[in-house]
């Protein structure tokens, strides 16, 4: 966004607060309107550590600190709302957690007002279509995602039960957007089947039906283009402009029992898939270009009901890896949002290795049940399964856990997980085993008055042998041990320390070669006063994968300080 948007865009906002009179009439003008909004930052004070890789980017070796930071604003106003967030980034790390990032200005804005049955909103927008397979504009701030649409977006009601809406645009990057254009629409609906007698059981459908269109800007024709025409005749293909995504979903709920049905499907277009073979004049090579149609196939079953909750998901993705531009990678330019497979892990060692999904090859479904024996004791157990279409196993998990309360005095949980995980896919490390793990952990929490509560996390995760590598796989064995102690409503003190107590394969060594067992302590301070949190961190963090919302990134180690401040007003 240049200098002069910025000042068209703050005219704009003027006119709506300032001078009301300008768009409303002279009774609307009556309303004094409302401010809400939020603050969060999060600065990084870098101490360069070589034993556990924390060395050689740009803030451990000049620049020592980082932060970045967010202000968002929102008024309404007779039936306007607007908002605007102010983003800034200083040394960051956030966006490449191997490289340094700076800039500032005005990251996101909008505009919207419902006039009868019509609701309008232009500029930055967060929408989906269905479970989000086909289209997802949305934010995941930890991971510096945002997948806002900036164009503009009109939803009808055609009646009380049926909305029919459409929008266009391009995707946000940044403090600017992709250059291919993006339009869609869908149409959906609510139908209570409920009958009226006494006693009948709830029976409604939310039927929706949805389409996406993404067109290539020339330069993006022109450098896909170049490179299909550099291969050999048979490997050639005719690159498309337009591409086209559609699916059909639905809703069902019947008494105790909800099923979500999604078909997606996606036209041909091209696409770099790094496990095809390139023919050359001489020999061949991995990854090219190829032009594949692609679909989704997603379902969810779940039941709940006298003490029991159980949830079978399952999923089929093949060749749907649709982006604003096909020649980006990593975690940018998702048009899309396909649902992970896995359960959402919160420990420190059973979130260690956690399944990025795959957009070109995945077949995956994981079973959760969940049973309340009575008021002090509970279970569950998730069974998960990914394996490509070509049946290499991707990742399975089994994880359990045991939750017992006594009164309101203590509760303790406990369980173990059982993993698999294939890390030279989803780490890129060839050649190395699938990583299997046994992690039994416990949790216990005592409240020593009403207002204070000491809580103890104790997990040791168990990895198989390395036989090539004559170690343990990847680091080895670990332990990690939490203690956390809070006086309610303000402070939180936790103490952690996460120890490689066997080599693995990556355990780091010294100069002679000896691997080094090393500790990851941290130290956090948490202050909380009505909607203002604070906290201070000392972190030594080893190398790993992070997930939020089901999109994963590998990140580097990590050694110093973090501060972070959010407030809500």
């Amino acid at each position: 966004m240049t200098k002069h948007s910025y000042s068209s865009l703050f005219l704009l906002f003027s006119l709506l607060l300032a001078y009301p009179g300008f768009l409303l009439s002279q009774d609307a003008v009556q309303d004094q309107g409302s401010f809400s909004g939020g603050f969060q930052s999060s600065s990084n004070f870098f101490l360069r550590d070589s034993l556990i890789g924390a060395f050689n980017i740009p803030q451990y070796d000049n620049e020592l600190f980082g932060t970045q930071a967010w202000l968002d604003l929102g008024y309404t106003r007779s039936g306007f709302d607007v908002g605007v967030r102010f983003d800034m980034f200083n040394n960051s790390n956030l966006l490449n957690p191997s490289s340094s990032y700076t800039d500032q200005g005005i990251g996101r804005w909008h505009i919207a007002k419902k006039i009868n049955k019509l609701d309008l909103r232009v500029g930055h927008i967060y929408d989906q279509i269905g479970s989000g397979i086909i289209y997802r504009a949305y934010e995941e701030r930890p991971l510096l995602i945002d997948n806002a649409l900036y164009g503009a977006r009109l939803v009808y009601d055609l009646s009380e039960n049926w909305a029919l809406k459409g929008f266009a645009g391009r995707q946000r990057f940044l403090f600017s957007t992709y250059e291919p254009t993006i339009r869609g629409g869908s149409l959906e609906c609510f139908l209570d089947l409920t009958s009226e007698e006494e006693g009948s059981k709830l029976l409604t459908l939310a039927p929706g039906i949805g389409f996406v269109n993404r067109t290539l800007n020339r330069a993006a024709v022109d450098e896909v283009g170049a490179a299909i025409r550099s291969y050999i005749p048979d490997e050639q293909f005719k690159l498309v402009t337009n591409t086209y995504a559609g699916s059909i979903f639905n809703t069902l709920s019947a008494g105790s029992f909800s099923l979500y049905t999604e078909a997606a499907f996606k036209s041909a277009e091209a696409f770099f898939d790094p496990e095809a073979e390139l023919q050359q004049v001489v020999g061949s090579t991995l990854g090219k270009w190829v032009r594949e149609a692609g679909s989704v196939y997603y379902a969810s079953l779940s039941y709940a009901g006298n003490g029991l909750g159980i949830t079978l998901e399952g999923k089929r993705t093949e060749n749907f890896d649709f982006r604003a531009d096909p020649q980006l990678s990593l975690l940018n330019g998702f048009i899309n949002f396909i649902p992970p497979m896995n359960r959402a892990n919160t420990y420190r060692l059973t979130a260690r290795y956690s399944p990025a999904t795959q957009f070109l090859s995945e077949q995956a479904y994981q079973l959760d049940v969940r049973y309340r024996f009575n008021k002090k004791l509970s279970a569950l157990v998730n069974y998960s399964n990914i394996e490509s279409l070509g049946g290499d196993r991707l990742y399975n998990e089994i994880f359990t856990e045991v939750m017992y309360k006594y009164k309101r005095k203590w509760q303790v949980k406990g369980g173990v997980q059982l993993l698999e995980y294939n890390q030279e896919l989803y780490e890129v490390k060839p050649g190395v085993p699938n990583v299997e793990t046994v992690t039994p952990y416990v949790d216990f929490l005592y409240k020593l008055t009403r207002k204070k509560s000491l809580r103890l996390e104790m997990q040791y995760m168990l990895t198989g042998d390395d036989t090539k590598a004559g170690f343990k796989q990847d680091y080895g064995d670990w332990f990690f041990v939490l203690l956390e102690y809070a006086m309610a409503p303000h402070w939180s003190f936790v103490v952690s320390d996460m120890y490689n107590s066997s080599a693995g394969k990556n355990t780091p060594t010294d100069e002679a070669g000896n691997k080094l067992l090393l500790h990851y302590p941290r130290f956090d301070i948490y202050y909380t006063n009505k909607a203002n949190r604070f906290s201070l961190s000392y972190i030594k963090q080893v190398e790993g994968i992070v997930c939020n919302g089901g999109v994963c990134r590998l990140e580097p180690a990590f050694s110093g300080f973090n501060f972070t401040v959010t407030s809500n007003f």
